[in-house]
């Protein structure tokens, strides 16, 4: 229980700095929106490898990122440890992008504003205007930030069963509106066990493997035959 608490202060207590940090480029009066996300990208990956450090897990990529931007990254989803291991990986190739999170997070007392002022774009799927504001967002971003990611959860929320939840229908709405390629990602293992277990006093390692570059059409079906790929190995 102590672990667990111990952690979770950690975590909070370096999101308030890293809060104040965010705010700080979210608000520069003087930069451009791509380097404003340059910025913001490189802290979300600073506080993620601290975090990552302290519960003394380490990450393995099994293939390789893509050179090329204006990528739609999709992953599976089973745990708040997800986005600080792709964090991990995206600042080693300084990859240039943000996280679409559903509009609830900004609300949530304690890291509402820790999403909104690190980059993420809000989303709520339950508003007819509020998604279109979203699409309007997305479209804007991508004209100004040439070297623009996104990353995105297709399953929607976190899935905790055997296998991959269905796909909800942003992924594919996303990728088509903005004419963007995609890349399955696939964390192995049940995420979830690993955060509860951490902080480790052996290294852990996470395997997380990378696809190849696909169009934005079938996602949901090309996810599978990348996941089935590669699951087992």
């Amino acid at each position: 229980m102590f672990k667990n608490i111990g952690k979770f202060i950690y975590m909070i207590e370096l999101g308030l700095k890293y809060k104040k940090i965010f705010k700080e480029i979210y608000f520069h009066p003087f930069l451009t929106m791509k380097y404003r996300y340059q910025k913001l990208s490189r802290a979300r990956g600073e506080y993620s490898n601290k975090v990552l450090d302290f519960l003394n897990i380490e990450v393995k990529l099994i293939g390789e990122l893509p050179k090329k931007d204006r990528i739609l990254y999709a992953m599976n989803h089973r745990s708040l440890l997800d986005i600080l291991v792709m964090e991990n990986i995206f600042m080693r190739e300084s990859k240039n992008g943000t996280w679409i999170a559903k509009q609830e997070l900004f609300e949530d007392p304690i890291y509402g504003e820790f999403f909104k002022y690190s980059g993420c774009i809000s989303v709520d799927l339950e508003n007819k205007r509020g998604l279109l504001n979203f699409f309007k967002t997305i479209k804007k971003v991508f004209s100004k930030v040439d070297d623009m990611n996104l990353y995105i959860f297709p399953e929607g929320e976190r899935f905790k069963g055997e296998g991959i939840h269905k796909f909800q229908g942003g992924a594919q709405k996303i990728a088509k509106a903005n004419n963007l390629n995609v890349v399955p990602v696939y964390l192995k293992g049940k995420m979830e066990e690993v955060f509860k277990n951490a902080p480790y006093k052996e290294k852990y390692v996470v395997e997380v493997y990378m696809g190849e570059v696909m169009g934005y059409e079938n996602i949901e079906e090309n996810y599978l035959e990348f996941y089935n790929s590669v699951k087992d190995k």
